[in-house]
């Protein structure tokens, strides 16, 4: 059975409940290896996500970051697999500021054709499932989706005349984004975290996302997923696409720009 994107909703909506349980908690904070934070919320998706997509797809291999983390090693694939970060923006989490999503991505050729990014915190839901085949509902935690003919389709938005809206990360902004931004006709930056900056173009909310920081594929496949399929672009500086699969380079993306549709860049 293929995956659609209502199945890797209804994924991420179960892990993002079980997330939600851990967050309400009194919860302890470990340090990983390469000193990021990581909670028992972590595991606990992580975990649930593997099984739901074993149920439904049992050839489909995945990457997962907390997988990787704790083995040190990389699943053998093909041109098929998928990329899942559990809790991404974990420090967000840890700070219980509710900027913390649940990236679910297929890929496919290296392309990211099929991504959702769920915030269980604000119950924002955001689904790519093909070209133009892109959305966004509201849905709590423990609730079921609501029908597809309530959800709300997503577009990038046209670059309004008077300049952009630039979003940049709050936890890893840095003076190389702040020089590439103060070379552009911006007008306001937002702040947000985890994969709500890439959601935020995708619902015509900004209009450029430029990231030099580390990032791992797991962080940007979903939020990738989401923005092309609703008509806005994610590439390389060179201005060359974002692919998947660098098993060469430990799944460790470039700087990469995210934009709308007709964004300069």
């Amino acid at each position: 059975m293929s995956i659609s994107g209502e199945m890797l909703a209804t994924i991420a909506l179960e892990a993002g409940a079980l997330i939600m349980d851990v967050y309400n908690s009194d919860f302890e904070v470990d340090v990983k290896s390469d000193s990021t934070p990581v909670t028992l919320a972590d595991g606990l998706a992580e975990s649930h996500i593997l099984k739901r997509l074993h149920e439904i797809e049992p050839s489909l291999i995945v990457v997962a970051e907390e997988a990787v983390s704790a083995t040190g090693c990389f699943p053998e694939h093909g041109e098929r697999f998928a990329l899942v970060d559990p809790l991404d923006g974990t420090r967000e989490f840890v700070d219980r500021n509710g900027e913390f999503t649940v990236n679910i991505a297929i890929i496919e050729n290296g392309k990211s054709v099929q991504g959702v990014v769920y915030a269980p915190a604000t119950g924002r839901m955001f689904v790519g499932d093909g070209l133009d085949r892109a959305w966004q509902c509201v849905v709590s935690p423990k609730s079921d989706l609501p029908p597809k003919e309530n959800w709300r389709k997503l577009k990038v938005r046209e670059l309004a005349g008077e300049g952009m809206t630039a979003v940049a990360s709050r936890s890893h902004l840095n003076a190389a984004t702040e020089d590439y931004l103060k070379k552009r006709n911006v007008k306001e930056v937002l702040r947000a975290g985890s994969s709500l900056k890439f959601c935020l173009i995708a619902a015509g909310e900004a209009d450029i996302y430029p990231r030099f920081g580390r990032t791992m594929e797991w962080d940007t496949a979903a939020g990738q997923a989401v923005v092309e399929c609703a008509g806005g672009n994610v590439s390389r500086e060179d201005g060359s696409p974002l692919m998947y699969g660098k098993k060469d380079v430990g799944y460790e993306n470039p700087t990469f720009i995210v934009s709308g549709s007709v964004c300069e860049r």
